[in-house]
This record gives C-alpha cells, sequence and structure tokens, in this order.
C-alpha cells in the first residue's frame, strides 16, 4: 500500500469503527495478527477487546472522532485527533453531567498486509476529567 492508501484505510477504521460503531466491518481493517498496545489490560489486545473498549466507552460518552493531522511514512501513521463528546454515564466516579466536552490525542497505526496489525493511542484524559468537574462546579453558590 502506499501513503495514501494507508492514510485513507485508517480514516476509514476511524469512521466505521469508532464513529459509526460498525463492528461487522472489522475484518475490513484489521489484520487477523492485530494488537491493541493501548486497551486496559483487563480487556485482549485484539480486536474483540478493541470492540469492548469502544462499547465502554460509549456508556460514558457519546463521541465523535475528528482527525486533525495525518502523518504517513512507509507502513506507519500518526493521527493527531479531536474528540467531541456528551457525557452520558459515569466516568471515573463523575455522574453524568449531560455537558459537551472534548479532549486530543494521538493514534499510531503500523499497517501489514492492507489491514491494520497494530496500534498505540496517548489520548488526555485530564482535560477531559478537568472538563467535567468543572461542569459539576459551576452550580449556584449561596453566600456562607
Amino acid at each position: 500500500m502506499d501513503s495514501h492508501q494507508i492514510k485513507q484505510l485508517v480514516a476509514n477504521f476511524i469512521e466505521a469503527i469508532w464513529n459509526q460503531q460498525q463492528y461487522e466491518k472489522l475484518d475490513l481493517y484489521l489484520h487477523p495478527a492485530y494488537v491493541d498496545h493501548s486497551l486496559p489490560s483487563m480487556l485482549s489486545p485484539n480486536g474483540s477487546g478493541l470492540i469492548n473498549w469502544i462499547q465502554a466507552t460509549s456508556q460514558s460518552f457519546l463521541h465523535q472522532t475528528f482527525i486533525d493531522d495525518q502523518v504517513t511514512e512507509a507502513s506507519k501513521t500518526i493521527l493527531k485527533i479531536t474528540m467531541q463528546m456528551t457525557h452520558v454515564g459515569t466516568w471515573r466516579d463523575i455522574e453524568p453531567t449531560g455537558a459537551e466536552v472534548s479532549t486530543t490525542g494521538y493514534r499510531f497505526y503500523r499497517v501489514a498486509d492492507g489491514k491494520i496489525i497494530e496500534h498505540w493511542a496517548a489520548i488526555d484524559g485530564t482535560t477531559l476529567e478537568n472538563q467535567l468537574k468543572q461542569q459539576i462546579n459551576q452550580g449556584c453558590k449561596l453566600p456562607e
């Protein structure tokens, strides 16, 4: 695959799997030897673990991932992303606020045989947590 095809494969993967949750299409994107290095340790680092993670995330947030920038070289591509989310379920012991929040991060993919074989991610959860806590603290304050 050339760099344009790799960029398109990963962009289509983000849209179909993360944004649209079309899990039936997972085999179109993931190599049989796929390893996700970013999943929590209690999940298997494969496609099933990825689905479980997206489903768990979706219990806390309605989410949409946008690609802000992408650089591809050889079989590797890195994306700078923004995640726009609505807080609909408990996350890090924070009860649902209904708040519209966003965070940024990076996703790194390696492609082999025309499919994604490895993934790493760094998503800014601290900024997200701070936004939610700020929503909680914006309530009406009574003078002491």
